[in-house]
């Protein structure tokens, strides 16, 4: 028997997100309260939706911690697996650190799907922390309706070198290290069963080299572009930097077929509440909906927008000073 894993889950990826909006609401009041005898010093939290935290616990080294699961994306299960991995460890990268161990976070409806298609999705986990030279050792299971995925990932950095939303700069460019329209494929693949290569190998690519080169270019301000839409993202990074994010639409690159797809339809709910979301804080008067609904399209490990330039990475805008909207598209 085969078996679609998209269609025992109400959705897929990092479109299962709770909505931006939603979720700064629900975390607004969470920041204040610090341990009495912290074992370091929190250097990003909270405040500025960074995409894991980092506390110094030495003056030469910062510990980062993160975690990333969700419902399956494509419906195999090593494939998942991987994109599942890929996408944990890019919050580490995000930051500018290396990942050094990992454990697993795996739900299963285990009376409905075989064990053994769990069993593959791990090895698709393994096999992407083997390359980012990562280990990955246990985790937790838990007996759930819905099959769900992925890990909680510890790094290090240099505490002064950290990639973080709240340092960008006006004059600076921005930077995309990966094609964007994995969102719209990836909802038609649920929808279809039609298999997108392209799509597959961008999510399962690492942002290892990319965050590396930022790093040692003397680069400060980064994140990745996952489930808010690079329009998402880059709000957060212009809102926390007190600067507004200039784009250039005809900039942006896609996988190949995801223009196709959002003029076919295939648009999931979660990219369309991105657009809702960042709307009022965007000037989108240049671009039509279809191309807005592509640059809010919620992403599943995508790549890295970076503030700086680096070797192989379409550069897509500018940051400039502060000005009615977070982000303006040209």
């Amino acid at each position: 028997m085969t078996y679609r894993l998209t269609q025992y889950a109400h959705g897929g990826g990092c479109a299962c997100k709770i909505p931006p909006g939603e979720l700064e609401e629900m975390v607004s009041s969470l920041g204040g309260n610090r341990p009495q005898l912290p074992a370091g010093e929190l250097l990003v939290g909270l405040e500025a939706g960074d995409d894991a935290a980092a506390v110094r616990v030495r003056d030469d080294l910062a510990v980062i911690a993160t975690t990333d699961f969700f419902t399956p994306v494509v419906d195999d299960p090593y494939d998942w697996g991987r994109i599942a991995a890929a996408n944990a460890l890019s919050d580490v990268y995000a930051m500018g650190g290396i990942p050094v161990v990992a454990v697993n976070l795996l739900g299963w409806p285990r009376e409905v799907l075989p064990l053994e298609l769990a069993t593959e999705t791990l090895r698709g986990g393994v096999d992407s922390c083997t390359q980012a030279g990562c280990h990955l050792a246990g985790g937790h299971s838990v007996d759930d309706p819905e099959p769900k995925y992925g890990l909680a990932v510890t790094g290090t950095a240099d505490p002064e070198r950290l990639l973080r939303n709240d340092a960008g700069c006006p004059g600076l460019p921005l930077s995309l290290t990966k094609p964007l329209g994995i969102g719209v494929l990836n909802t038609r693949h649920k929808a279809t069963g039609e298999r997108f290569e392209a799509a597959i190998a961008t999510m399962t690519a690492l942002n290892a080299d990319a965050a590396a080169t930022a790093v040692a270019s003397g680069i400060r301000c980064a994140t990745d572009v996952t489930g808010f839409g690079l329009l998402g993202h880059l709000h957060k990074l212009a809102r926390a930097s007190g600067v507004t994010a200039t784009v250039n639409a005809a900039a942006v690159s896609y996988v190949d077929g995801a223009r196709d797809a959002v003029r076919d339809g295939y648009v999931s709910g979660g990219t369309r509440r991105n657009l809702d979301w960042v709307r009022p804080h965007a000037d989108l008067d240049a671009i039509g909906e279809q191309e807005a609904l592509l640059l809010a399209d919620a992403q599943t490990s995508g790549g890295l927008l970076v503030a700086g330039e680096i070797p192989g990475a379409a550069v897509i805008g500018e940051l400039t000073p502060s000005g009615p909207h977070t982000v303006v598209v040209r």
